[in-house]
C-alpha cells in the first residue's frame, strides 16, 4: 500500500507529538513520590507506577521501530497499548472529574488509532 507523502509526514508529525506527550508524561509520573501520585489520582501507587513505565514504554515504541527500521510492527502494538491507558483515562475523567475533562483524553486515544490504522501495514510485515 503505497501512501503519498503528505500522508506520510502527516503520520510522522502525529507520531513525534505523541511520543513527546508519553514520554513526557510517563517521566513526570515515574518522578513524583509514589504515595504522592496515588493520592492525586486515587488509584493505588504501584498500578500508576506501572501505567508511568507503559506510557514511556509506548513513547518510545511510537517512534524507534520506524526509525530505525528494525521490528517496525511494534509501532501500532504500542499505539494499540495506549490506546488502552486512554479508555481508562477517558472514563476515569469523566467520572471523577467532568465530562469536558474527558476530552483530551480522547482527543489522543482518537489520534492513537489514527497511528494505529496508518501503521497496519507495518503490523502485516511481521515474518
Amino acid at each position: 500500500m503505497k501512501r503519498s507523502r503528505a500522508a506520510s509526514v502527516a503520520l510522522w508529525t502525529i507520531q513525534v507529538l505523541l511520543a513527546a506527550l508519553f514520554l513526557f508524561a510517563g517521566t513526570f509520573k515515574l518522578g513524583t513520590p509514589a504515595e504522592e501520585l496515588a493520592r492525586q489520582t486515587g488509584l493505588p501507587a504501584l498500578f500508576m507506577q506501572f501505567v508511568s513505565l507503559a506510557e514511556v514504554a509506548g513513547g518510545f515504541g511510537l517512534l524507534l521501530p520506524g526509525l530505525v527500521r528494525i521490528h517496525r510492527e511494534l509501532t501500532p502494538v504500542a499505539a494499540s497499548g495506549l490506546v488502552l491507558i486512554m479508555i481508562g483515562a477517558v472514563v476515569l475523567s469523566a467520572l471523577r472529574v467532568s465530562i469536558g475533562a474527558a476530552v483530551l483524553p480522547l482527543v489522543v486515544g482518537a489520534l492513537l488509532v489514527v497511528v494505529v490504522r496508518g501503521r497496519r501495514g507495518w503490523a502485516v510485515s511481521i515474518s
